[in-house]
């Protein structure tokens, strides 16, 4: 019989993760995760902050690697659809600049906003909400760099 205590390995450990913030209260989470068998997938969490501050909404996919291949060309495909066909001669890159130049005022020390006191550091987590066999036994914290580290877009 295997007890499984907070001394023992969890059952799907992560090996990496990757952390996208989209806006003030949304962020995707990229988790490879190794299971018992040596196998591994990952997991694409998007954390949603709740509107009256209380906890995060998660929505969670599981992606195998049988699946990887598939997954990332239909990804680029309907990508590349919105880009080219539907949307042109939107500039993708806006938000990436702004985001940056955002990041670099606030390393400068220049940011000047009434809330700047508020950006301090907060806990951003993320709950995995199931394993492959359905379990509520992993969780995952990830500590947020600025709670307001977007550009109000």
């Amino acid at each position: 019989m295997v007890v499984d205590n907070e001394n023992s390995p969890r059952k799907f450990e992560s090996v990496f993760s990757n952390k996208v913030k989209a806006g003030k209260r949304r962020t995707y989470f990229f988790d490879v995760r190794r299971t018992k068998g040596e196998d591994f997938y990952i997991t694409l969490t998007e954390s949603t902050k709740k509107f009256n501050d209380d906890g995060y909404e998660r929505h969670k996919i599981f992606l195998y690697k049988e699946d990887f291949n598939r997954f990332l060309e239909a990804l680029t495909e309907t990508v590349d659809h919105v880009k080219k066909t539907l949307m042109p001669d939107y500039d993708y890159d806006e938000f990436t600049r702004r985001q940056q130049e955002w990041e670099r005022k606030r390393d400068a020390g220049e940011l000047d906003s009434p809330d700047n006191s508020d950006q301090s550091s907060t806990d951003d987590s993320k709950t995995d909400d199931s394993d492959e066999d359905g379990s509520d036994d992993d969780e995952q914290n990830t500590k947020s760099t600025e709670e307001g580290d977007d550009m109000s877009w």
